[in-house]
């Protein structure tokens, strides 16, 4: 049994639900944009506009085990994370330390020039805005928790920080722990 696929997800006021004809498909609409996610045959999910709730349960006929239950508790979080993500929006933010190091924004994409021989662009995805601040503080901000997430990994991951200098890119409230380099004589 699902502790998290049981409760019930609240819809605030301003948030649009429509499930599709099929059962499998759901689409948010708020003031942050709009979200579309298609789920597991073994899950339902209702919509009771006068509670203003959506319920997940396990599918009639599929098999009570601890799959369909994983299944069940993700779909959960899945949509709940969009209904917040339409009200209230997602925020990631990156710093990068070393000399010289900073980014740009041209566009929708982001140009980072981190120590390389040349510049590293990476493309935002769909939904998705980022601004620079200073050239070395990066903001991702959307609608989608995943997708915002995922921009900011894969920036981070063109230079993660190292921990003898501390040089890198590294997300806002992170701490490296630095290490000692190498001793010098016997």
């Amino acid at each position: 049994m699902s502790r998290i696929g049981k409760q019930p997800i609240a819809v605030p006021t301003g948030v649009e639900v429509k499930l599709d004809a099929t059962g499998r498909n759901i689409d948010i609409k708020g003031a942050q944009g709009n979200l579309t996610f298609h789920w597991r045959p073994e899950i339902e999910v209702t919509h009771c506009e006068d509670d203003k709730q959506i319920c997940c349960v396990i599918a009639n006929g599929a098999d009570d085990n601890r799959q369909n239950s994983a299944f069940w508790g993700t779909t959960r979080a899945r949509i709940n994370n969009m209904v917040e993500g339409v009200t209230k929006g997602y925020e990631k933010k990156l710093k990068i330390v070393g000399v010289g190091w900073n980014a740009k924004a041209q566009g929708q994409t982001i140009v980072l020039n981190i120590g390389f021989c040349h510049p590293v662009p990476l493309e935002a995805p769909a939904g998705v805005k980022f601004e620079v601040e200073n050239n070395v503080n990066i903001k991702i901000t959307g609608p989608d928790k995943q997708a915002v997430g995922q921009f900011a990994a894969n920036i981070r991951s063109k230079r993660e920080s190292e921990p003898y200098n501390g040089k890198g890119i590294m997300y806002h409230d992170e701490t490296i722990i630095r290490k000692a380099g190498k001793a010098f004589g016997a």
